[in-house]
């Protein structure tokens, strides 16, 4: 039996490294690029058209955006506006995407083709601050916003980015290990900076409260109003206790609780902070959102994990290795789901689900899920869930009534004195 293999979605000129999903508008948002070194290889957002053709999940490129000298190496998305962590700054851009009015000659031109397929006419214009692209009765406009510095040390580098749930707040860390709040998106004005961290920042996310939780180098995950620690996070306690090992927390995310409208959770990956010839395992964490205790840790297999994604219902959690494996797992038991081992054979830099709000159903079809994958080596792939079917719990008790009946019935046919 071969080895289970994902859908290739889309395939870019140069490594991704960035993912955000529009459910709105049915884009696919993915980044990358080369860097400023001189090799040829470009950098650049590309915009991706969602669409099902023939009860398929299809991507076609809608726009490019370049990006000039600067590699995205991480992306945040608040309505239309796009956060992109390039080198040691933060570039917003605002997109657009409409359909003019006397514009059907895309729609009558008869059936479209399958899978991945690139739309022409997206040069020019492209390599302007300001940029335009119409293919196929579809316009999408892409403008750069404010650009502000977010790492200043030796080496600076915005490693994580995310905004609020409301979208107020804008927060930022790096290599410096500090983190930075802004408001007032797109001016973006600085109100918070602070030191978090000894050495770099590997992630942060923003609470609905205001409250940010930060994990770095230094072993340590923070939970933090404003410039205030409120405190540390320790896995462990609900976790192994006779390792040996030194772990380190790898990415955190704030998750809703399904069956709670007013619930959170939090979620981190805690990986090995030295490789071994034998590798131990990774670990999920789940945490209540409000008193940040640890509710259950489970092992998340032997491959060191790169990334993590929680649905925007907060029922299931992407997870990306360094070895190219891709799994989803159910939030509430953080028991594994889905896994295709080696789906991109390198380092998966970043997952994202298709949000189930605006068009997720309709492009979702008949799967309970969707995520989404890119890799350092330029490929987009997609993971469907298949629908789990579930017996309802009226008809598991009239089966239970049927057979006790069934029961009584077969013991008076044999027994004619039972009852």
């Amino acid at each position: 039996m071969g080895r289970r293999r994902a859908p290739e979605l889309y395939r870019a000129p140069f490594p991704l490294y960035a993912l955000q999903v529009d459910a709105g508008a049915g884009l696919l948002i993915a980044a990358g690029g080369g860097g400023a070194a001189k090799t040829g290889i470009k950098n650049g957002v590309h915009f991706l058209q969602l669409e099902r053709i023939n009860g398929h999940l299809s991507a076609s490129l809608l726009h490019s955006h370049d990006t000039q000298t600067r590699a995205t190496m991480n992306l945040a998305l608040a309505g239309n506006i796009l956060a992109a962590g390039q080198d040691a700054h933060c570039q917003l851009l605002r997109f657009q995407a409409h359909r003019p009015q006397g514009n059907s000659k895309a729609e009558k031109a008869g059936p479209r083709e399958h899978g991945p397929r690139q739309r022409k006419g997206a040069t020019p214009a492209e390599k302007k601050p300001k940029a335009e692209t119409q293919c196929e009765g579809v316009e999408l406009r892409v403008e750069n916003l404010q650009a502000v510095q977010t790492d200043f040390g030796p080496d600076p580098l915005q490693k994580a980015v995310c905004f609020s749930r409301d979208h107020t707040l804008l927060a930022t860390g790096g290599t410096d290990g500090c983190v930075r709040v802004w408001e007032g998106v797109p001016s973006l004005e600085k109100t918070e900076e602070f030191k978090a961290h000894e050495g770099e920042i590997e992630d942060l996310t923003l609470g609905p409260d205001g409250k940010l939780v930060t994990v770095g180098w230094d072993f340590k995950a923070c939970v933090w109003q404003k410039n205030q620690l409120v405190t540390q996070l320790h896995w462990q306690e609900n976790g192994p206790t006779s390792s040996n090992t030194p772990y380190r927390y790898q990415a955190c995310r704030f998750g809703r609780v399904p069956d709670q409208p007013a619930g959170l959770r939090l979620f981190t990956v805690q990986i090995p902070h030295k490789r071994l010839r034998q590798p131990p395992p990774c670990y999920l964490t789940a945490w209540d959102g409000s008193t940040f205790l640890p509710l259950r840790t489970r092992p998340c297999g032997h491959e060191v994990v790169s990334c993590l994604s929680v649905s925007e219902s907060g029922t299931f959690l992407g997870l990306g290795t360094v070895t190219g494996s891709v799994a989803i797992y159910i939030a509430f038991s953080l028991q594994r789901l889905y896994y295709v081992r080696e789906a991109h054979g390198i380092v998966v830099t970043d997952v994202a689900f298709l949000p189930e709000r605006g068009r997720g159903p309709e492009l979702l079809g008949s799967h309970e899920t969707a995520l989404f994958s890119v890799a350092v080596d330029s490929r987009c792939q997609l993971h469907l869930l298949p629908s789990r079917r579930s017996v309802p719990v009226w008809l598991l008790l009239l089966l239970c009534v049927g057979l006790i009946v069934v029961t009584i019935l077969l013991l008076q046919s044999a027994f004619p004195g039972f009852l």
